[in-house]
């Protein structure tokens, strides 16, 4: 029987999506027998992208695009086999990127 914990982290670009994923987990998790910790959301990346909209003529006139990356945390304790087996064959959407550490 595995000791200590489980700490997966996930990012993607679309809230629902990792929202969806988190519950996924945390609902795996539970039904298996260990206790979570989270989801917990960690600070969104923003990037900012600033194009001029014509080549060199006027610089005034620019285009801001923006690009978000969220981030959660889920920490599942005292892990049984079972809850691994059943997190090594889940099936995630696509669009999440998943780390997990023991």
């Amino acid at each position: 029987m595995p000791k200590g914990r489980i700490r997966i982290k996930m990012k993607s670009y679309d809230y629902r999506i990792i929202d969806e994923t988190c519950q996924k987990l945390v609902d795996t998790a539970v039904r298996t027998g260990a206790s979570v910790m989270g989801p917990i959301p960690l600070p969104t990346k923003v990037e900012v992208f600033v194009v001029n909209k014509s080549t060199f003529i006027d610089k005034n006139a620019r285009e801001h695009f923006g690009l978000k990356t969220h981030k959660r945390l889920i920490d599942i304790l005292n892990p049984t086999n079972q809850t691994i087996d059943s997190l090594m064959h889940l099936e995630l959407p696509a669009g999440v990127e998943v780390e997990v550490k023991m």
